[in-house]
């Protein structure tokens, strides 16, 4: 199936992947963790960027949350990619408000021209 950035959906190791790009970069990521270069591998990990309130007027807002593509352990830290054949506004905004809040973490962006 093609979404609307005519990414399409392939499955390794009995895992869906949103696009062709994201499952090439997960083999990739298994061999980096099969050699011990990284660690800890895990996919669609959910961050909480702003929790869920209740605005002045009583209306109850949801968070807002992004759920990072990979994020693995390195020597230098832990490093959160995410996979993108276009990066949307919605993607920007909350990407810089992904460095601001864990400034700990190491940020990756994947893109076809880089892999």
């Amino acid at each position: 199936m093609i979404n609307k950035f005519k990414a399409e959906k392939t499955t390794i190791d009995d895992i869906t992947f949103d696009s062709k790009l994201e499952a090439r970069y997960y083999k990739h990521l298994k061999l980096l963790e099969k050699a011990g270069e990284i660690s800890n591998l895990q996919r669609q990990v959910p961050f909480e960027l702003q929790p869920a309130y209740t605005d002045n007027a009583g209306k109850k807002i949801r968070p807002i949350k992004y759920v990072a593509d990979f994020v693995f352990d390195t020597s230098k830290g832990k490093v959160v990619v995410d996979v993108k054949g276009v990066q949307t506004n919605e993607f920007k905004l909350k990407w810089k408000l992904m460095k601001y809040k864990f400034p700990d973490y190491k940020f990756e962006i994947i893109t076809k021209g880089d892999f």
